[in-house]
């Protein structure tokens, strides 16, 4: 596909110009590159194999990464050998979870999101004041198993507004809402809001549950929809937060909005007659993948990139405290 700006004259524009819009921030969240850091981390510190439950970020790229390095997925606790070294990845586990690891004798590393640990903690203190807690996610979602797991007696999932009606509690005066920390920003607010016409005493959690990198993502994604013909979203398909991008593009009046896993994924059919395209990438994605899309792009003519700064992040979490102490 050729360019028109092959044959414009210097110093001319012309409203056919291709060019991309990067949305900033993007990529890794500090959760992320905690997580991350403590599979690397206990590899050089430990040496391979370290066991890792489940993913641990959704991305395929950086779990293939890892295990090249001597890292081992696996689904359960039970696939790890006695006395092995396991990861519980950052999407959170159940306290299930940790007592099999006991029974097993395994050593633990815990790579939990604080953020999601902070959910987890709520779960308990409403759980302990009776509450009936009405989690806001998507079924079978780590996370939201994770979570239930805290007060499997207590937690009813909501998936969105239309299944509110279907909400059975004990006590409509007791009852609190929590909510994925990975969901869509504007959704979310509008499952709260049908939750608190049918439960008016309906309790908030203490601080907002959806991340900072969630919410920051889909602003940046927001501010460059509108002015995209084509969003292009980096990430895996099981990674909720980039699905959550795309949904929240196509909100927000982008024409079309693709989730790519990587460069090899854009096809050029897609740019036909599009002048601007609009990069991000979600949580769990190394910006190694997005500058291989955009180095794609400029090969079909889209080599102006101009990054639009929609949030300052600047947040960092310690590595688990499993990792700052000898485990031998």
């Amino acid at each position: 596909m050729g360019s028109m700006l092959d044959s414009r004259a210097p110093g001319t524009t012309t409203s056919t110009a291709r060019k991309v819009l990067l949305a900033k921030p993007r990529g890794y969240c500090a959760g992320v590159d905690r997580a991350v850091q403590t599979v690397e981390r206990a590899l050089e510190r430990y040496g391979a194999p370290v066991y890792v439950r489940k993913q641990i970020v959704h991305n395929t790229h950086v779990v293939g990464r890892l295990e090249d390095q001597g890292a081992i997925f696996v689904d359960e606790t039970d696939e790890v050998p006695e006395n092995a070294m396991v990861v519980f990845s950052a999407h959170g586990v159940a306290p299930a979870v940790h007592e099999a690891a006991e029974r097993r004798n395994l050593r633990t590393i815990d790579a939990t999101c604080p953020l999601v640990t902070k959910v987890h903690n709520e779960a308990r203190r409403f759980a302990a004041q009776g509450y009936d807690i009405l989690l806001i996610g998507h079924e079978g979602h780590e996370e939201v198993i994770g979570t239930t797991g805290e007060a499997p007696d207590h937690v009813h999932l909501v998936g969105g507004p239309d299944e509110v009606g279907d909400v059975q509690v004990r006590d409509p005066e007791k009852v609190a809402w929590l909510s994925q920390t990975t969901l869509s920003v504007d959704e979310t607010n509008e499952t709260v809001a049908a939750l608190r016409q049918r439960f008016p005493r309906l309790i908030d959690p203490p601080s907002d549950d959806i991340c900072y990198a969630t919410q920051n993502r889909q602003v940046a994604v927001k501010e460059i929809a509108r002015r995209s013909q084509l969003l292009l979203v980096v990430g895996s398909e099981n990674s909720s937060n980039s699905v959550r991008l795309v949904e929240v593009a196509l909100d927000a009046g982008a024409v079309a909005a693709r989730l790519v896993e990587n460069a090899d994924m854009v096809d050029e059919a897609w740019l036909e007659g599009v002048t601007t395209v609009g990069v991000t990438s979600g949580a769990s994605v190394p910006d190694e993948l997005v500058q291989g899309v955009l180095d794609r792009l400029a090969k079909y003519g889209f080599a102006d990139v101009e990054e639009i700064d929609a949030a300052e992040e600047s947040l960092i979490f310690a590595l688990p405290r499993e990792l700052r102490r000898n485990l031998r």
